[in-house]
């Protein structure tokens, strides 16, 4: 791992390779001296409390080195609770992905109903969470031309990643399902249903 400062009051823990790992493990063991730690595709930001800076960079660098193995190579810190979405498999590109991947549709389907799918980070919207453990023959590119408008409940896969898109906005992943699940509700404590680290299934409703 690689550890650098961002301005006065963050560090940033980079070359991870499990992100959300790493953020299940720092939260509980630096709660009194971070505001937060905020998982990316493939490093950790830890924002501090005022004048912690050097705390907790100390704390960090001094993790025992088991942990550290763990959280940076694959393991999954502190238990996170595992959410299952029902979909309705009939997204307008599931026909176009069986084409790229040489599947049939019902192949396409079968391989990503009931597969462990793990919130890696979450980006681009509030509540998007990024899954990861698609298996590699689902692993296609973004769409060419990205719509306007996908909505909200649109079970979608790009890049190696899975996702529900938790708001209307514009997208260019391949959109395969749809779900009733509301993934991101203001209203709600806390508003995010998945968090880094959330084991997800999809389920036919």
């Amino acid at each position: 791992m690689r550890i650098e400062r961002l301005g006065r009051d963050a560090i940033r823990v980079s070359d991870l390779v499990d992100p959300a790992g790493w953020t299940n493990l720092l939260r509980p063991t630096i709660a009194e001296s971070a505001h937060d730690v905020v998982p990316g595709e493939s490093d950790v930001v830890v924002i501090a409390r005022p004048g912690r800076l050097d705390d907790v960079a100390a704390l960090v660098a001094d993790l025992p080195s088991d942990r550290v193995a763990a959280a940076g190579h694959g393991g999954t810190g502190p238990e996170v609770a595992d959410v299952t979405i029902p979909v309705e498999m009939d997204g307008p590109d599931l026909g176009e992905v069986a084409e790229r991947t040489g599947l049939t549709t019902d192949d396409v389907v079968r391989r990503i109903l009931g597969v462990p799918l793990r919130v890696a980070f979450c980006g681009f919207s509030p509540g998007f969470a990024y899954l990861t453990g698609l298996p590699d023959e689902l692993h296609v590119a973004r769409r060419a031309s990205p719509r306007r408008t996908v909505p909200a409940g649109s079970l979608a896969i790009a890049a190696g990643y899975a996702a529900v898109y938790p708001s209307p906005s514009p997208g260019g992943w391949h959109l395969l399902g749809s779900t009733d699940v509301v993934v991101w509700d203001v209203d709600r404590d806390p508003p995010a249903l998945l968090a880094p680290g959330t084991i997800v299934r999809f389920t036919t409703r």
